[in-house]
């Protein structure tokens, strides 16, 4: 027996966004980040975040639903991307942490500043009393400087690699969050848009229970007129018909909610006018082909929220170095160069005045700083940040586990969900024709009333199985790819496929 591989990506759309959200891409280990257009400002020109087009963002620009066209998923998660104040806020942030990167890595260049002072001083000079009576002078010195002052840090012990490796590692820890901010919106959106799409279908199914209601009640009609039923049996027909009625109701404001609902995720204001592009039926599947322990890899690596917490216990370790890089010394070259004028006068018997002169002056030295005694103020330093640094490597390893038991309760949910699709397809083709065998069997007297309508409850209930089974296959599809990270990469990674019988 000859078996066909389906892909999972076939059981949700693929969310290849057209605007906003163009390829959520964030190549972490090559230092490359690529971002949506929405927040295509230019970052930084230096350091791992590579610099993007300058495009002013205006908060107050939402982006807005027409109620006159349906939208299909990747045009909704568009929508969102660009309303969604997280995803905002985590740009602001990334943006932020890649200058703290740049800022960092200006501490390996010289200071080079512009000194101009213009000053009056008055001073007392000690003088010979032969020379001056009042064994004194009063010295004033107008003086007006203009020069260039250099600073360099020659020998740092690690320093200005530790900050700077502190905040390219917060740098990459606020990228990867931002690209987990994005698929948590996306991830919201497939939900809402799978549970309106739900609620169409149920609605639609309810559409067919409520013909198949009338079609049992016309039956029971019929055989009155023929004298075969009784009044009783055709009351009873016309009460399962109501109820289907009531039940349609129920359906119709189900589909209102859901619109209501998804507008709300989309971030524009509430009301039912939005319409959508139904998502493509689930592919026939039977068993899962791939191994749970690849899935588990795959979600250890594609996880963002993981490589963030990485980022940042990478971040403590480089603190601690920071902090023990106290108790060695510094060596800085210090230099200055300026134009000097001074008009000096002497108060001497009378007054006389000095030489006015215009000359270059400068100095030039090397400055090694160590300290000695700080009150115990670096040794809590250390003790703080390898407290940081334990807490850090604790919160990973707890996220570590937390995804294995995500991805491994998203996979049995998909398991399932699958295997129930099987069931309820097969379920749905026995109880369509067992109610039209019921119904003809009833139209010849063979059947009563009682076995039409029960065949027509399995009927219905087999119509809204199969709804919920497409539903939670679609739903769990999207919930695997959200747990292993997966969500909104382009093209899917190492995703689960199913064998399913021809």
């Amino acid at each position: 027996m000859k078996q066909h591989l389906i892909p999972i990506s076939s059981y949700f759309p693929s969310l290849h966004l057209s605007r906003y959200g163009s390829v959520l891409a964030f190549l972490l280990s090559g230092g490359t980040m690529l971002l949506p257009a929405q927040y295509a400002q230019s970052a930084s020109t230096s350091g791992p975040v590579a610099s993007t087009p300058r495009q002013e963002l205006t908060l107050s620009s939402l982006a807005a639903v027409t109620p006159d066209r349906p939208y299909a998923l990747d045009e909704l998660i568009d929508i969102a991307e660009h309303n969604n104040p997280r995803s905002r806020v985590a740009w602001e942030q990334a943006k932020q942490a890649a200058e703290h990167a740049g800022m960092a890595r200006s501490e390996y260049f010289p200071h080079l500043a512009g000194m101009a002072l213009i000053a009056n001083e008055k001073f007392i000079n000690p003088f010979p009393k032969p020379l001056a009576p009042q064994g004194y002078t009063m010295v004033e010195n107008p003086s007006a400087d203009a020069g260039l002052a250099l600073q360099y840090t020659i020998l740092d012990f690690g320093r200005r690699h530790a900050r700077l490796a502190t905040q390219k590692a917060l740098q990459l820890a606020s990228t990867a969050h931002l690209q987990r901010v994005h698929q948590d919106v996306a991830y919201s959106v497939v939900l809402a848009y799978n549970n309106l799409a739900t609620a169409q279908e149920h609605l639609a199914a309810m559409h067919q229970i409520v013909t198949t209601a009338h079609t049992t009640e016309s039956a029971a009609e019929a055989q009155l007129a023929n004298g075969r039923a009784t009044l009783p049996d055709v009351l009873h027909a016309k009460a399962e018909t109501a109820h289907t009625e009531y039940e349609l109701e129920a359906a119709i404001g189900e589909v209102e909610i859901a619109r209501v609902h998804l507008r709300e995720v989309l971030g524009v204001e509430p009301s039912d006018a939005i319409q959508i592009v139904s998502p493509e039926p689930p592919a026939d599947a039977s068993q899962v082909a791939t191994e749970i322990t690849e899935l588990v890899q795959q979600a250890q690596h594609d996880r963002s929220d993981l490589a963030a917490l990485a980022q940042k216990m990478h971040a403590a370790e480089q603190e601690f170095k920071l902090a023990q890089s106290a108790y060695r010394s510094m060596v800085e070259f210090e230099s200055k160069g300026a134009v000097r004028s001074i008009w000096p006068t002497v108060s001497k018997q009378g007054g006389d005045t000095l030489a006015d002169t215009t000359q270059f002056v400068w100095n030039v030295g090397i400055r090694v700083r160590l300290d000695l005694f700080d009150g115990g103020l670096r040794k809590k330093e250390i003790l703080a940040r390898a407290s940081e640094q334990r807490e850090a490597a604790e919160m990973l390893r707890e996220k570590q586990d937390e995804i294995t038991r995500e991805t491994w309760t998203a996979y049995l949910h998909y398991k399932t969900a699958v295997r129930q699709q099987r069931a309820a397809q097969t379920l749905l083709s026995a109880a369509t024709v067992s109610y039209q065998a019921a119904l003809e069997a009833y139209g010849y007297g063979v059947k009563n009333l009682i076995d039409l309508v029960t065949a027509e409850s399995q009927l219905a209930e087999a119509r809204l199985a199969d709804v919920q089974a497409r539903s939670a296959v679609l739903t769990s599809a999207a919930t695997l790819g959200y747990a292993t990270g997966g969500l909104l990469q382009q093209p899917p990674s190492t995703l689960p496929v199913f064998a399913a019988q021809p």
